[in-house]
């Protein structure tokens, strides 16, 4: 057979290459390593720039508010479009969580309220500095994440990693691609992609949930922020190994622990899955039956348009209202509450077992990385020991789970997973690897 002459191998060829050019190929840009995908996100933002809050308050006050109608007094139009109907139709904690995220946007756009949620410290940093890029993000994506999901590209590179991710992990080889994209470029963009897996079938419940709490690592450009931050940023190359290293060490430990060793292997939609290569094969050849055949199925140009219409309103729609909220409050708590801190308290033992010095002042960073990413290090900042900075910075990263970003966009995501299990799988990530950071740090300074 000669594939070159095969139509479906360029319907798979051709998108996969623009997609792999945008999500997962590394780029210098102004200084950093990044990803088009990135640039694009960033370029929009600028352009945008002059009117992205009062986009992102409409955006969150019509999903609040259309869901507040729907919900008594039923909307035709969204009755009838199964989309829209999982869209608006939400009951229980979701619904609560939306209308307090459109009363936050209104209260932030028009500056009026109490100031532990309108504070620079608080509301405003989600507002202002979180969520426009997002918005920008969420539309790119939402479009063309398809030229990953829709024409192959997993389906080849599934079949490729077998081999690696199904013993060493317990997970799809496609899963891969998702970590890929999330290290080169953002974190936000692996959940997209993973939380989009799911919805249509190719992961089941666990190996979302394992893959968007332990794969959508940090890019290397944050990386390189938080290193700045605590004034090591000579070290990047040595922080940035240790910090891959003990990522594996947590993908490889938490996974069998529960809460994600207890989800079911349940999937969202009943398709055929198996991963045994056959024995006529090799893993290229096998991958490549299975993305022609992926193309064989792909979306047309109005398809591809109509999908990306969609995925867009359910990111901007759905997702943006629940970052605002769960950030803000996760915010609020960290600044305005000794809760952090006081939860921080059984980690001084620990610090002092791993002989880190300033131990008291390093517990208190441990906790509030659940509510930031970047707190941890503004914090650290002030320590005057070389090491607790470095196992600060680094055990802030190797621990993912921050409300203000990953773990809200998980929670708005269609990944089944409560805000305590988030909790508990963020407190496992960061018992299983502060000691190899620790370890590491020791043998530097």
């Amino acid at each position: 057979m000669d594939l070159f002459k095969e139509k479906r191998f360029y319907k798979f060829l051709i998108p996969s290459i623009i997609g792999c050019l945008l999500f997962v190929t590394p780029l210098q840009y102004q200084g950093q390593l990044t990803i088009p995908i990135a640039v694009l996100a960033n370029t929009l933002l600028d352009v945008l720039s002059n009117s992205i809050t009062t986009i992102i308050w409409f955006l969150i006050t019509i999903s609040g508010t259309v869901t507040c109608i729907h919900r008594f007094y039923p909307i035709t139009w969204i009755t009838m479009n199964p989309r829209l109907q999982t869209l608006f139709e939400i009951r229980g904690f979701w619904f609560y969580v939306r209308i307090v995220g459109m009363i936050f946007v209104n209260m932030l756009y028009f500056h009026i309220g109490p100031a532990i949620i309108v504070s620079d410290i608080t509301g405003f940093v989600v507002l202002h500095d979180l969520l426009p890029i997002l918005v920008c993000v969420f539309l790119l994506a939402g479009f063309l994440l398809a030229l990953l999901l829709d024409f192959g590209l997993l389906d080849f590179f599934g079949a490729l990693l077998i081999k690696v991710m199904r013993p060493i992990f317990n997970l799809p080889g496609r899963g891969a691609l998702d970590c890929v994209a999330s290290w080169l470029g953002d974190g936000s963009i692996g959940v997209l992609l993973t939380s989009k897996q799911y919805e249509e079938g190719f992961y089941s419940k666990r190996e979302a949930t394992v893959i968007a709490t332990t794969f959508s690592f940090v890019s290397i450009t944050f990386c390189l922020v938080v290193l700045t931050e605590v004034h090591l940023e000579q070290y990047f190359f040595p922080f940035y190994l240790i910090v891959s290293l003990s990522g594996i060490v947590a993908a490889i430990i938490v996974p069998k622990l529960p809460p994600l060793s207890k989800v079911p292997d349940t999937y969202a939609k009943d398709i055929p899955h198996s991963e045994d290569i056959p024995s006529d094969m090799t893993s290229v050849e096998y991958g490549l039956q299975m993305a022609l055949d992926k193309a064989d199925h792909s979306p047309s140009v109005m398809q591809f348009i109509k999908e990306g219409i969609y995925n867009v309103l359910d990111m901007w729609l759905g997702t943006l209202p629940v970052i605002l909220a769960m950030g803000t409050i996760a915010l609020i708590i960290a600044e305005y509450t000794p809760i952090f801190t006081i939860l921080g308290l059984p980690f001084i033992p620990l610090y002092e077992l791993l002989q880190i010095p300033e131990a008291a002042l390093a517990s208190q960073t441990v906790i509030v990385g659940f509510a930031d990413m970047f707190l941890p290090s503004v914090i650290a900042s002030t320590i005057e020991s070389d090491i607790t900075r470095f196992v600060i910075a680094a055990t802030s990263v190797t621990q993912l789970i921050y409300m203000s970003e990953i773990g809200s966009i998980i929670m708005g995501s269609k990944i089944p997973v409560s805000l305590v299990n988030l909790f508990i799988i963020f407190l496992e990530r960061t018992i299983v690897t502060l000691p190899v950071i620790a370890l590491f740090a020791h043998i530097i300074f």
